[in-house]
């Protein structure tokens, strides 16, 4: 059976998502992606009272993972270099420009894509 490409979401990505109406679960997982959000992620989205991300992460399928260290965006960059098959989403420019991984993109507010 072939593995499943693991997608790592990071806080903008799913801000930004639900923002602009993206099915991101949905669209994902249509493509045969394995879901990723780290603990961290989950924790900021807590912290911002960001009531609709949370109930749509309850509802859908993902695996959280425990990244190491205080600063989510440094321990996404860290997971992403030592994992370097995994595709990144994210909206953060300074996190991109510090990962070679693939990243996933929202192109015209709309379409998810690989950049």
């Amino acid at each position: 059976m072939k593995k499943m490409v693991e997608i790592l979401l990071d806080t903008s990505f799913i801000l930004a998502c639900i923002e602009n109406k993206v099915d991101f679960f949905e669209d994902l997982e249509n493509e045969g992606y394995e879901i990723l959000i780290p603990k961290g992620v989950i924790n900021e989205l807590r912290g911002l009272k960001k009531e609709l991300a949370l109930k749509i992460l309850e509802n859908n399928n993902f695996k959280e993972i425990e990244l190491n260290g205080k600063i989510v965006d440094y321990s996404i960059i860290n997971y992403a270099k030592e994992n370097p098959n995994i595709i990144i989403a994210t909206l953060d420019n300074g996190m991109k420009s510090k990962m070679k991984n693939k990243k996933m993109i929202i192109r015209n507010r709309k379409k998810l894509e690989i950049d």
